[in-house]
C-alpha cells in the first residue's frame, strides 16, 4: 500500500482597534511633580499599548479571513477553530469562523458566503474533500488564496497550500505501537486484531489506515496477526462521519460473531479517538475476555480518561495549537505579498497537481508521558482529566 498525497490552501484576516487614554492633572502644586510623573508613566504605557495595537492593525490590515470547520461534534474541531480564531485575531485579522455540522451543502453555502462577504483568504477543513468545486472556482476567479486545513481538498486547482500533520506517520506510529505492544517480532502464537478507520470521504483516512497497514500487513500475511471478522479492506473498516455510535454498533456485531465464545481479542486498531470510544463502549457492554490493546488519535478528553483507566493504550497527539500557529504564519506571509513556509513539495497531489504543504509531527501519548505532553504544556488541566 502506498501513500497518497494531497494539498490545500488557506487565508486569514483580522483588524485591531487602537486604544486611547488621557492623563489626569491636579491643581495642587506640591503634588504636581508626582502627578506629572504618574501621568507621564500612564501615557507611556498607553502609547506602548496603542503602538502594539497599531502594529497588529498594520499587520492584519483589517483583513477578513474565512475559517471553515466541519463540525462541532468532535472535540478536536472545536479546538482547531478556537485556536485558529484566537491566533488570527492576535495577529490583527478579522475572522469569520463557521462550523457546518458535518453537512456538505452547509459548508458549501458557508464558503460561498465568506467569499461574498469579502474574505480575502480562506482556511478550509473540508467535510468531503471533493465537494467544494463551485465555491473554490469562485475564490480562484477572485484571486482569493485557499489553505486546505488538515484535510486535503481534492480535484481543485484553487488550493494554494496544504497544512496538516503527517497523517501517514500517524498510522505508522499506531502500527508500530501495536507491533511492540503485542510482541509480534518474537510471538510464537497468532494474535487477534480488528480494524477501524474513519469516514471514507475524509482523504486523511487513506493515510491513517495506509500507514498502519503498511506496518501491520506483513504480520497478517505471515499469520502472526489474525482478523477473525475477515474485515481487512479499507471499505470494511471505514466508519461514516467518524461516528462513535456507528463504530460501537459494528464492534458489537464483530464481538457477537467472533469473540462471544471466549476467543481472546488482543488488539483493535482505531484510527482516531471517536472510533476508539465506540469500540471501548462495545467492549464494556459485550466483551468478557482479556481486555485488548486499543489505539487512538487526537487525545480527546474522554479517551485520555479511558487511557488512565486502562481502557485505551495510546493516542496520537496532534497539538492543534502548533498547526494553528503555522497556518497563521502562512496566512500572514501570503497577505503580506510573500510565499508561505512549506516543508513538502512532493507528496500531496490533489488530482490537479502537487500542493505545497507544511507538515507538523504527531506524537504518541501513553500513561507514561501524558502529563508532560497534555498537562504541563497547558493543553489540558488536571481537573479536566479527572
Amino acid at each position: 500500500m502506498k501513500k497518497k498525497f494531497l494539498a490545500a490552501a488557506m487565508t486569514l484576516a483580522l483588524t485591531a482597534g487602537m486604544l486611547a487614554g488621557c492623563g489626569s492633572q491636579t491643581n495642587s502644586a506640591p503634588e504636581n511633580k508626582e502627578t506629572q510623573t504618574t501621568a507621564a508613566a500612564g501615557e507611556s504605557a498607553q502609547a506602548s499599548e496603542s503602538k502594539t495595537e497599531e502594529t497588529k492593525a498594520a499587520k492584519g490590515e483589517g483583513t477578513l479571513i474565512g475559517v471553515a470547520m466541519p463540525t462541532k461534534d468532535l472535540q478536536r474541531w472545536n479546538q482547531d477553530g478556537s485556536n485558529m480564531k484566537k491566533e488570527l485575531e492576535s495577529a490583527g485579522y478579522k475572522v469569520d469562523l463557521q462550523y457546518a455540522s458535518n453537512d456538505v451543502q452547509t459548508q458549501v453555502s458557508q464558503v460561498e458566503n465568506m467569499i461574498s462577504n469579502g474574505c480575502q483568504m480562506l482556511v478550509i477543513a473540508s467535510i468531503d474533500g471533493s465537494s467544494l468545486g463551485e465555491p473554490l472556482s469562485q475564490a480562484k476567479a477572485m484571486g482569493i488564496p485557499v489553505i486546505s486545513y488538515d484535510r486535503l481538498i481534492m480535484n481543485s486547482d484553487a488550493v494554494t497550500y496544504y497544512a496538516t500533520f503527517d497523517n501517514y506517520k500517524v498510522g505508522q506510529k499506531q502500527g508500530e505501537y501495536l507491533v511492540e505492544a503485542l510482541g509480534l517480532e518474537s510471538a510464537t502464537e497468532p494474535k487477534n486484531i480488528e480494524l477501524f478507520t474513519g469516514d471514507p470521504a475524509d482523504n486523511n483516512c487513506n493515510f491513517f489506515f495506509g500507514g498502519a497497514m503498511d506496518v501491520l500487513q506483513k504480520y497478517i500475511d505471515s499469520g502472526k496477526l489474525k482478523v477473525k471478522s475477515g474485515q481487512t479492506a479499507f471499505e470494511q473498516a471505514a466508519t461514516a462521519n467518524w461516528d462513535s455510535e456507528k463504530a460501537q454498533n459494528r464492534m458489537d456485531t464483530i464481538i457477537a460473531g467472533n469473540y462471544s465464545d471466549g476467543t481472546v481479542l488482543d488488539a483493535v486498531l482505531c484510527s482516531n479517538d471517536s472510533t476508539a470510544l465506540g469500540v471501548e463502549n462495545a467492549l464494556a457492554s459485550s466483551y468478557t475476555g482479556k481486555y485488548p490493546i486499543v489505539t487512538g488519535q487526537d487525545c480527546d478528553i474522554a479517551n485520555v480518561k479511558n487511557m488512565l483507566q486502562g481502557k485505551q493504550a495510546m493516542s496520537i497527539f496532534k497539538d492543534t495549537r502548533t498547526l494553528a500557529s503555522q497556518v497563521v504564519k502562512m496566512v500572514d506571509s501570503v497577505m503580506q505579498g510573500g510565499e508561505a513556509e512549506i516543508n513538502d513539495t512532493k507528496s500531496y497531489d490533489n488530482g490537479t497537481g502537487i500542493i505545497p504543504t507544511y507538515l507538523c509531527d504527531p506524537v504518541v501519548v501513553t500513561t507514561d508521558n501524558y502529563k508532560d505532553l497534555l498537562i504541563t504544556s497547558g493543553y489540558y488541566t488536571e481537573d479536566q482529566l479527572k
